[in-house]
This record gives C-alpha cells, structure tokens and sequence, in this order.
C-alpha cells in the first residue's frame, strides 16, 4: 500500500501545539511538563529557533545511566542536537523514512526556521491506520457495487 499525504496534513489532523522547554529549563522540571501533559518529548528552543529535542530517552541514557540528578542538571547538557527536522510539505512516507534511519520518534516540523509543529511516531501510525481503513473502505464499497462510478 502507498502511503500518502504530507506532514502538513497529519498537523491539519491532530493540530500544531508544541510543547517547549528551554536549555536553561532544570531535567526535572521538564520531566515534569512531560508527564502533566503525557507526552515523551520536548522541543528545545534557544529564542526562535529550535535548538533539539529532550526526550524520555534523552533522560534514561544521559541522566539515570550516568548518575546525573535530574534536579542539578539543565536539558541544555543533555538534549539531542542539532535537532533532526521536516518540513510542512514533506511526505509521510519521508518523514517514516527520516525517524528509521536516525532511530527517532519525534520530528519538530520547521519551516525555515519557524517551528510549525511536532510529529510523533504515533501521529504516523493513526495516520497510516486512517488511510488502511478508507482504502478497505472503498474497496469493500467498489466490490459490492457501491462506488461511484
């Protein structure tokens, strides 16, 4: 099955609300945001512009594994950077290919240097899903003489 659509489609679905931190932001504070909010990552902003990612990972491997304290130390020591990114018009299906191979699970969507929004691995998941279920949809519909002709 083709996969189609562009990540301008899937934040158009789920919206464009990201949740930021700074890298002056304390790891135990962000751990904090992260889980009022249930979610596993945050964008790290210096000003405009995107600066990396925090993520659960980012806290298992560089504070817990390290004996780091979460309340001594700043998202700025430890975050993923550069951040890896896409673009509003990209596809999914490049997007999928982006989170493979750097074996990631959050993309901030830039444009330029604007940050529009953030798409999950999940968010590409309910996407592909929504998109099996219309095609099954049509076919089902097309085999019982319902589709338009």
């Amino acid at each position: 099955m083709e996969i189609s659509g562009t990540i301008r489609q899937i934040l158009a679905t789920k919206g464009s609300e990201v949740s930021t931190t700074t890298p002056e932001t304390l790891v135990f504070d962000a751990l904090t945001q992260m889980g009022e909010k249930n979610i596993g990552a945050l964008v790290v902003m210096e000003g405009d512009t995107v600066a990396g990612i925090f993520s659960e990972r980012d806290y298992s491997r560089k504070v817990i594994l390290q004996g780091k304290s979460s309340r001594s130390t700043r998202v700025g020591e430890i975050l993923s950077r550069p951040a890896i990114s896409i673009a509003p018009d990209d596809s999914i299906e490049e997007c999928m290919k982006r989170m493979t191979l750097n074996r990631i699970r959050h993309l901030p969507v830039v444009d330029g240097e604007r940050l529009l929004g953030l798409v999950s691995m999940g968010d590409v998941v309910n996407w592909i899903m929504q998109a099996q279920r219309h095609a099954i949809q049509q076919l089902t519909e097309y085999i019982s003489g319902q589709y338009p002709a």
